[in-house]
């Protein structure tokens, strides 16, 4: 039997958010869908969001209760039509819909809750690149031991391209990933914040993010020739 906080910001029973639940032998403790909501139990074995009327508080929280050090897995109670805006930038460990059935929610809480321990224990929190230490459980990042002052689009930009080492990503893509779904900006925002990343990097470490010519940017582990860079 697992601990489950479910967080939640409806006024109903766990049987109008996620039905299935009532058919577990599990322990359910419903809070408020608020950051503080972890100071106000005790600790659990997974965490369910109710994400099925506001996608985009929902995806902010996820990154918050990450960024407070949540270390239980978490994961989205959706509508069918709320499936489409998911994205790797949500932070979540895994969704359901709001009509799986008990044996489809029993599954995916029992592996939820099994792949959380090897995770917890072995997965590193730091990510270096050259110089570049960004630590994902702090949200920062030193160069040669000196801190960066970034943004949080700025650190999340620049850990989602040392995520992926050498591989190019489109404009598109980017804005995708780092901004969401739900931002309507043009992809011109990322231009800009990758010069705000190397001019914080600084002229030793600058060409770390490299531009490719009519494509994207990546993040190179090995100095680039002068030639073989374009601004962007």
């Amino acid at each position: 039997m697992s601990h489950i906080l479910l967080l939640t910001n409806s006024t109903g029973s766990s049987v109008d958010i996620l039905p299935a639940l009532e058919l577990l032998n599990h322990r359910v403790h419903i809070l408020a869908a608020e950051p503080t909501a972890l100071l106000e139990t005790d600790p659990c074995d997974i965490v369910l969001l109710d994400a099925r009327k506001d996608l985009v508080g929902a995806r902010s929280l996820t990154q918050l209760l990450k960024a407070t050090g949540l270390s239980a897995p978490l994961v989205l109670i959706l509508t069918e039509g709320g499936m489409a805006a998911v994205s790797s930038a949500w932070a979540v460990d895994d969704i359901v819909l709001d009509s799986a059935g008990p044996a489809e929610v029993e599954a995916r809480i029992r592996l939820s809750v099994a792949r959380a321990v090897p995770e917890q224990a072995d997965a590193p929190t730091e990510i270096r690149a050259a110089g570049v230490v960004i630590d994902e459980a702090s949200y920062t990042a030193r160069v040669n031991g000196a801190p960066l002052n970034l943004t949080f689009k700025e650190f999340e930009l620049l850990k989602y391209l040392a995520q992926h080492p050498g591989r190019v990503f489109t404009r598109q893509q980017l804005l995708t990933e780092v901004w969401g779904y739900d931002y309507y900006g043009g992809t011109r925002t990322v231009d800009v914040h990758v010069r705000r990343l190397r001019a914080k990097l600084g002229a030793d470490h600058e060409n770390l993010i490299s531009t490719v010519r009519n494509v994207g940017y990546r993040l190179t582990l090995v100095r680039q020739q002068e030639d073989e860079l374009t601004e962007a």
